[in-house]
């Protein structure tokens, strides 16, 4: 399915990092008194941006603090410029937004928290060190609270329609659909013994569940052993996996009605569980999940919202650049989809708002990056415009952000699309490797100097003993190294290789399997302590038939989606520009000046005369 960068909030907001809607803190840009913020270097709907602001903002923007060169250097100013001018407009647009003095004070203590500014004097160098005042910190507070509450403001009016959430339900059922659940009932023990005697009792003929769960168990006694019962009541309801612990829902979820499984050992009880009804997953009705629908639909209308109120801000947005400005920037047309333009700032948002370009722009790879991200990107903005103009001849009430309407086109076209129970078997089959649990083992390493092959010897004969781990090492100068619960290719190729990849297992002691003494590639050596060891499991057919059958479903509809993609981007009218506009903002190269040709047998203008001093003395 279609896939676009869509924080829009993120990429737009990036200039001043106003970012409290994610719950973060601002990086603060020193503000500077009036008086020293230099000339107008442009202005927005009127307000003059000065040269001292434009060059600090200019600064901590991740791209140009890079201090790239050449095409990447305008590419960037365009990015920026872009994003400057939005910021500026929205903060313009929200300057008559209320703020409470409580409202700016909460604000104020969160970053007083985050920096650990309890006492005054810690907050004023605090203050100092990010060159603001009391006031201008405020003031920056103020206009971050003002545009956090017009997006809230904004989203909170995207209701979504009855029609919306009704087709926003019919695409994505899958996520409505009820868990596997059980009522069911338990006993939980603190010992074996006691466990294996319980069980036998409640599997004899006649016994009674309820009674013996009432009479011994640890953990819900009073209801019976009851599981999702309400208070005061002892019938079960109907409960899904994560009431369990990880073992137990294993067992339990593979039980059907009246069974009762063995005991089951999960952190450090013993649970015996009787199924009294299986309840397999299963579609609902809309009416059932139309609370869930709505908050889901409201978030994406809510984005949609903004996207639009974001677009609009700019193109009403007036820039004129003052007589002799130092920075000037364009926004040029990139490509066309039928009548609706994509500039180039769209594009470089989405580029450089990729982690990995700031990365090789530090490596000096930024020339690569525009090679290889800039066409890339802007194929996916002509294809989301195709599909999205597309989608409107459709006659559904698609909704959200243009990536949405994308999707969700998509989705409706795909929708109708099943496969057959030999399709999945056959999928279940060539793609054993995603229904297989890797392999497992708690490992933990004791590493040791170069010089300490015989500490390493002792302390592995120690260890088969047994003793506490810490201290075995430290009395033989030894390090412990913990790598938790692995799974193969999780740590280095040695301890990888001994644990995974060696046939059978090694000694054990009381601290668990004890490896022999390895030398590692630098010459130190090491000795691991592995427990827990769980060999590779296939799961079967029958117990992810579902999982199978949802995997080659989104394969289908995926292969379904692409090709009506090709499809209306044959019918479309698209024009793509991106290599003139790269072109034209390529700076020119100086051409090199030849060197004056001097005839061997005649001195050249560089040689002097001996008698003649090389650089005579000016007249005075």
């Amino acid at each position: 399915m279609f896939g676009i960068n869509r924080k829009v909030v993120a990429v737009i907001f990036g200039v001043l990092a106003l970012a409290f809607v994610a719950g973060s803190v601002l990086l603060f840009t020193p503000q500077g008194q009036r008086s020293t913020q230099g000339k107008t270097e442009f202005t927005v709907n009127g307000r003059p941006v000065y040269e001292l602001d434009l060059a600090r903002a200019q600064q901590n923007d991740p791209i140009l603090s890079t201090n790239p060169q050449g095409l990447l250097k305008n590419l960037a100013d365009v990015n920026f410029g872009e994003r400057f001018v939005i910021t500026n407009a929205l903060l313009q647009d929200t300057a008559r937004v209320g703020v409470s003095g409580g409202e700016l004070k909460k604000e104020l203590d969160t970053i007083k928290e985050r920096f650990g500014l309890q006492k005054k004097e810690d907050y004023d160098r605090f203050l100092t060190q990010v060159g603001y005042t009391d006031s201008q910190l405020r003031n920056e507070l103020r206009d971050q609270i003002r545009i956090n509450k017009r997006i809230e403001d904004i989203q909170k009016k995207a209701e979504p329609t009855e029609e919306e959430m009704r087709l926003y339900f019919e695409l994505n059922r899958d996520q409505y659909k009820n868990e596997e659940r059980v009522q069911a009932r338990q006993i939980v023990l603190d010992d074996k013994a006691t466990a294996d005697k319980i069980y036998a009792e409640v599997t004899a003929a006649g016994a009674d569940f309820a009674a013996i769960a009432k009479a011994n168990s640890k953990l819900n006694a009073e209801q019976g052993g009851a599981l999702g019962a309400e208070a005061g009541k002892s019938e079960p309801g109907p409960v899904t996996r994560v009431v369990f612990p990880n073992a137990v829902a294993d067992a339990v979820f593979k039980l059907r009605d009246g069974q009762i499984s063995k005991p089951i050992e999960a952190g450090g009880r013993f649970y015996i569980v009787k199924v009294e009804k299986y309840l397999p997953a299963g579609d609902v009705k809309f009416e059932e999940v139309k609370d869930r629908v709505k908050e889901d639909a409201k978030r994406i209308k809510g984005q949609g919202a903004l996207e639009a109120y974001i677009e609009e801000l700019r193109a009403k947005a007036s820039v004129k650049f003052a007589e002799g400005a130092t920075f000037k920037f364009e926004n040029p047309v990139v490509a066309k989809v039928g009548g609706t333009e994509i500039r180039l700032a769209e594009v470089t948002q989405s580029v450089f708002a990729n982690p990995q370009v700031p990365q090789l722009l530090q490596q000096g790879l930024g020339e690569l990056a525009v090679q290889f991200f800039m066409p890339q990107t802007l194929e996916q903005l002509i294809s989301r415009e195709v599909i999205y103009q597309a989608a409107r001849s459709l006659g559904q009430p698609f909704f959200g952000s243009k990536s949405d309407v994308a999707n969700q086109a998509q989705q409706w076209k795909t929708r109708d699309i099943t496969v057959t129970d030999a399709e999945v078997r056959k999928y279940y089959d060539s793609n054993l490797a995603n229904f297989t649990i890797p392999a497992s083992a708690r490992v933990q390493a004791v590493n040791f100097k170069k010089e300490d092959k015989a500490k390493a010897d002792a302390f592995r004969a120690a260890a088969l003993k047994g003793g506490k781990l810490e201290e075995l090492a430290k009395a033989n100068s030894g390090t412990v190294q913990d790598y938790g619960v692995v799974n193969p290719g999780t740590m280095p190729p040695v301890p990888n290789r001994l644990v995974f990849l060696t046939r059978g297992s090694f000694p054990r002691g009381p601290l668990g399997e004890v490896s022999e003494v390895v030398k590692l590639e630098d010459g130190s050596f090491q000795v691991l302590i592995v427990g827990e060891r769980k060999a590779e499991v296939l799961r079967p057919f029958e117990e992810v038939k579902d999982e199978a059958r949802q995997q080659v479903l989104a394969t289908r509809r995926a292969e379904a989606a692409q090709k009506w993609v090709e499809e209306v981007r044959k019918a479309a009218k698209v024009e793509n520009n991106l290599q003139k506009v790269l072109t034209a903002l390529t700076p020119k190269e100086e051409p090199k000046k030849e060197e004056p040709k001097t005839n061997e047998n005649q001195p050249s203008g560089n040689q002097t005369n001996p008698a003649t001093p090389a650089n005579p003395p000016a007249n005075r």
